[in-house]
C-alpha cells in the first residue's frame, strides 16, 4: 500500500482513538472485551466445539452479550438448522490447520447464514491476536481511510479476508492497539453524516412516482430501510431488481460501505447489467437528499460499474418539499417514490360473540 496513504490512514485513526478516550469509551471497549473474552472464548475453543448447544451460540449472536456487534443474530435459525454441521465447520474455522482463506471459504459455503461478518467476528474471539473483523463498518472505514485492497476478479472471499485482515493486523501493530479495538474505531472513522437542516415546503403532488410499499405496515418510520430489505420481492422495486449481493454476504446491499457514506440500498437490474441506488429522505432537505444520491451514482458509477453499465437513483421518501421537486426535473436517471404507513384497529371478539 501507498506509504502516505498509511501514514495518513493512522493518523485518522489516532485522532478517533482521542476520541474515544476523552469521552471515557476507551475504558469500556476494554473493559468489554475482557467480559466477552471470558464469556465466549471458551465455547469457541476446539476442545468445547463439539458440545457446543444452540443457546450458546445464539447468546453470541446478540448485540447485548458480544457488546461489539448487532444483527449477527437475524440469521441464527439458518445457522442453527443442524448444528452437527456447524460444530464441524466451527472446528475447523477455528483450527489453525488450514490456512484461514480455506477455512473462511468452508464455512460461508457449507453454513447458510454464515456471512463474513459472523465468521470473522467468532475468529477474532477465538484468536483476539490474529483476526480482525469483516463487516460492512470496518470495510467502510478501510475505504474511508483509503485502505481498500485490490481484489482480482472472480478471487474467492477468504482470499479477500486474507487481504483485509493482513491491513488490520498491521494497523492494530503499528497503533499499539488491539483488533478488539480498532474494530470500534471504524465507528469512528466511516459513516460521517452531512448536517442537514429542516427547510423546503412539503409537497406530495406533482405527477411523481408513488409507490405505496406492499400491504405491509411497520411501526415506527425509522424502520424502513429494515422493513425494505425484509420485504424487498414485495415491493414494486423488487419487481425488476435484486438487493445487491457478494460472495458470503448475500445482503452486501444493505447499508452498502463506498467511502464516502453508506448506500441505503444497492441493487442489480434483473435483465440488464444495470445499477440502482436507492436512498432514504430522512430529516433532510431535498437539497441535502439529492446530493446525497448523486454522490453515491458517481462513486458506483467509477468504482463498480463496468463500460456501458447504467446506475440509476431512487428516492424513497414520505412527502417532498420544492426543492426536491425542481432537482428531479432535470435529473432523468432519478426518481421518487412515496412510501405511506398503514394503520388499522381491528375489533376483538368477546366470549359470546360480543366485539370489545
Amino acid at each position: 500500500m501507498n506509504s502516505v496513504t498509511y501514514e495518513n490512514a493512522q493518523i485518522q485513526l489516532r485522532k478517533a482513538m482521542v476520541q474515544t478516550e476523552a469521552t471515557g469509551e476507551l475504558a469500556q471497549i476494554i473493559a468489554a472485551r475482557e467480559q466477552v473474552l471470558t464469556r465466549f472464548q471458551p465455547i469457541f475453543s476446539k476442545e468445547y466445539i463439539p458440545q457446543l448447544r444452540q443457546e450458546e451460540f445464539h447468546a453470541f449472536l446478540l448485540g447485548e452479550n458480544n457488546r461489539h456487534w448487532s444483527g449477527l443474530q437475524r440469521h441464527s435459525p439458518k445457522m442453527c438448522a443442524d448444528m452437527a454441521r456447524l460444530r464441524n465447520v466451527l472446528a475447523v474455522l477455528v483450527g489453525e490447520e488450514q490456512p484461514v482463506e480455506r477455512r473462511i471459504d468452508e464455512a460461508i459455503s457449507t453454513v447458510p447464514g454464515m456471512g463474513k461478518a459472523v465468521a470473522t467476528a467468532i475468529l477474532l474471539i477465538a484468536h483476539p491476536e490474529k483476526y480482525g473483523v469483516w463487516n460492512s463498518t470496518s470495510e467502510g472505514g478501510l475505504k474511508a481511510v483509503d485502505l481498500w485492497p485490490r481484489f482480482e476478479r472472480g478471487e474467492s472471499l477468504g482470499s479477500r479476508y486474507a487481504k483485509v485482515n493482513q491491513i488490520l493486523v498491521q494497523l492494530a501493530k503499528d497503533l499499539q492497539i488491539d483488533l478488539w479495538t480498532l474494530d470500534i474505531l471504524w465507528w469512528n472513522i466511516e459513516g460521517v453524516l452531512d448536517d442537514e437542516d429542516r427547510e423546503g415546503k412539503p409537497c406530495t403532488e406533482g405527477g411523481l412516482t408513488t409507490d405505496i410499499v406492499s400491504t405491509h405496515s411497520f411501526s415506527l418510520e425509522r424502520h424502513l430501510q429494515d422493513f425494505l430489505r425484509d420485504n424487498w420481492g414485495d415491493t414494486s422495486l423488487g419487481q425488476q431488481w435484486e438487493l445487491y449481493s457478494e460472495p458470503g454476504d448475500p445482503e452486501a446491499g444493505y447499508e452498502y460501505p463506498c467511502g464516502i457514506g453508506r448506500i441505503d440500498l444497492l441493487a442489480r437490474h434483473k435483465a440488464r447489467s444495470d445499477w440502482l441506488v436507492v436512498e432514504l429522505k430522512r430529516d433532510q432537505t431535498g437539497d441535502a437528499t439529492v446530493g446525497q444520491v448523486l454522490r453515491y451514482m458517481g462513486w458506483v458509477k467509477t468504482q463498480l460499474a463496468e463500460p456501458g453499465e447504467n446506475v440509476r437513483g431512487v428516492i424513497i421518501a414520505h412527502q417532498i418539499d420544492e426543492a426536491l421537486r425542481y432537482a428531479l426535473a432535470a435529473l432523468p436517471n432519478v426518481e421518487v417514490q412515496l412510501y405511506e404507513v398503514q394503520f388499522q384497529l381491528r375489533p376483538v371478539s368477546k366470549p359470546g360473540g360480543k366485539h370489545t
